[in-house]
């Protein structure tokens, strides 16, 4: 059998075969065992405030839509109709009690029951009393913090189980409101030409900030973001299953409570007010970790949360072995000033907007991977080894990457997991 993945740990050494990024039949296990079977985030509660409400979204390679019904609840509806399989909703967003579909007009209400279709005395009377032809409903989903996930499998653990060591860091964003967070319209879409492997290495990855990113840091400097010896610095951690974060400092402004001097006086007025709310609900520490530390999180597979000079919330999916969508939100206080909300977009824009310092930068530094796959032939190994030596790995080391191929190495070979000397 084929070693994707090799650990050894008496050498600190870490090593991906490049076949896994350009592999088509790798990318159709992938569809089958990790798309198909893990917890895949759908979107923010948030999103859907009122009854009515939907959203059209594609996750896993399905096309499905996240709605509010009348009822209130939250619900996950394969987009494709019972009779033909058209796409019930061509808009990507709305709020309707009726989903009706163009091609022969069926109707669904918006818990996707059927309730209306022409030519009904061509069908028996009993027509549809097993539910059969309404939307099918995605079977699992759940959610934490307000972040919604769905689940293919049937059979699959519970959301919370599957997040596990990873919710102590959704908690540290849900908690930066008393009143909640939300999503703001309309989210960032764009492609990569790239295996969609490497943006979940990327963005656990603060070893490339600094070379990669260096515009950006000489701008945060010109606003009084001083970039000291104690900034960038942390800790990467494995939270298992294939989950990781990077938390540490750094120069810039954080919209929730950490002021730099390009914001004014009525912005650090600001701050002070939101950091001491933090300090008065959950004591000095935390809401220094909080207010102050930078989170990278990974939740395996594919869903990123930046908390860092704005929140970000992103998700990919492979369309090819060297092709990936990518859909970016931003996420906010919801008892934010509008000022501050200002700033925070500003913030979110400037580094990870697809136009932005970052984001063309990182995918520059994809694709240019992806196209030196091709001498995949003779130079046959990634090494993924920094801060093996150390007990505990440094933010800008490469322990959360480790994390995130053992989890799909696991996933992926099943027998043997992983190959450990």
């Amino acid at each position: 059998m084929k070693r994707y993945v090799l650990e050894d740990k008496q050498k600190s050494e870490f090593s991906v075969n490049r076949s896994v990024f350009i592999d088509q039949k790798i990318l159709e296990t992938e569809q089958e065992e990790i798309f198909s079977k893990c917890w895949l985030f759908i979107g923010h509660e948030s999103e859907l405030p009122k009854n009515g409400d939907f959203k059209r979204k594609k996750v896993g390679g399905r096309n499905l839509l996240f709605t509010r019904g009348n009822d209130g609840e939250i619900r996950a509806l394969f987009n494709s109709c019972p009779h033909r399989g058209a796409l019930v909703c061509r808009e990507d967003k709305g709020n309707s009690k009726v989903f009706r579909c163009f091609y022969h007009a069926w109707s669904f209400n918006n818990h996707g029951e059927l309730v209306g279709m022409p030519g009904r005395d061509g069908f028996p009377e009993d027509f549809n009393c097993d539910g059969s032809k309404n939307l099918q409903e995605v079977s699992r989903l759940e959610a934490y913090r307000g972040f919604v996930f769905v689940n293919f499998d049937t059979h699959a653990i519970s959301l919370e189980e599957y997040l596990g060591n990873a919710k102590e860091y959704i908690d540290l964003i849900a908690d930066q409101s008393e009143v909640g967070m939300e999503v703001l319209d309309d989210p960032q879409e764009y492609s990569v030409r790239a295996n969609w492997k490497l943006l979940a290495e990327n963005s656990v990855d603060s070893y490339h900030g600094m070379p990669t990113h260096k515009t950006y840091f000489d701008i945060v400097g010109t606003r009084g973001g001083e970039l000291s010896k104690d900034n960038l610095q942390g800790v990467g951690v494995d939270l298992g299953n294939g989950h990781a974060v990077v938390e540490y400092t750094a120069p810039w402004g954080r919209p929730v409570a950490r002021w730099i001097p390009a914001w004014g006086e009525d912005g650090k007025k600001e701050v002070e007010v939101t950091k001491r709310m933090l300090i008065s609900k959950f004591g000095e520490e935390r809401a220094e970790r909080i207010s102050s530390y930078n989170r990278n999180l990974l939740i395996f597979p594919n869903l990123i949360i930046n908390d860092i000079m704005a929140i970000t919330i992103r998700t990919f999916y492979p369309i090819s072995p060297d092709y990936m969508e990518v859909t970016g939100y931003a996420l906010a206080r919801q008892d934010e000033s509008e000022t501050f909300r200002h700033r925070r977009n500003d913030n979110f824009l400037e580094f990870l907007g697809p136009g932005g310092f970052a984001t063309p930068d990182d995918n520059e530094a994809l694709e240019l991977c992806q196209e030196g796959f091709q001498n995949n032939k003779e130079v046959e190994w990634n090494d993924i080894s920094k801060g093996m030596n150390r007990k505990q790995p440094l933010s800008n080391d490469e322990e959360q990457m480790r994390a995130f191929w053992r989890r799909w190495n696991e996933v992926m070979v099943k027998e043997p997991k992983e190959v450990t000397i």
